[in-house]
């Protein structure tokens, strides 16, 4: 809710009036993982469209492969990861995901707080002292960004 909604809830397929409270919770969490991957992927596909230097070192030493010789464009590069590597990301991604919702206290559909995920919320400490109103401020940026 808020301006760029005319104070309303942008809610157009009107989901909100027929989840339950922790199916909505479900729906958020959803949504803040989603945006901060996303978040992430754009700021690394830019850094490595830029030519900024890239991982030195092999990516599969039994083929060769090196980081750099994956190159700048983001599909091509995943064309050209070797599919034990590939196994290898989405294993990590699977195994985050799990370690992720088991070891959230309580768990955001449980009445805990969408979008915290315990083994990765703030490790620097950078939240742990802001008020209460600059905190809400900033996830609330976070949620609209």
């Amino acid at each position: 809710m808020g301006q760029e909604t005319g104070n309303k809830v942008f809610d157009p397929l009107g989901f909100s009036k027929i989840a339950s409270d922790e199916t909505m919770a479900w729906f958020r969490a959803a949504e803040l993982k989603h945006s901060r991957v996303a978040m992430a992927a754009a700021t690394g596909w830019a850094y490595v469209s830029s030519g900024g230097p890239l991982l030195p070192g092999y990516i599969s030493p039994s083929t060769g492969a090196t980081f750099e010789s994956l190159g700048r464009d983001g599909y091509a590069a995943w064309d050209a990861t070797p599919a034990a590597g590939k196994l290898q990301i989405i294993g990590i991604i699977g195994l985050l995901e799990l370690l992720g919702e088991a070891a959230t206290k309580p768990h955001y559909m449980m009445g805990g707080t969408p979008g915290k995920i315990d083994l990765i919320w703030d490790p620097l400490g950078f939240t742990k002292n802001l008020p209460a109103d600059v905190l809400a401020r900033k996830r609330l940026a976070e949620l609209k960004n």
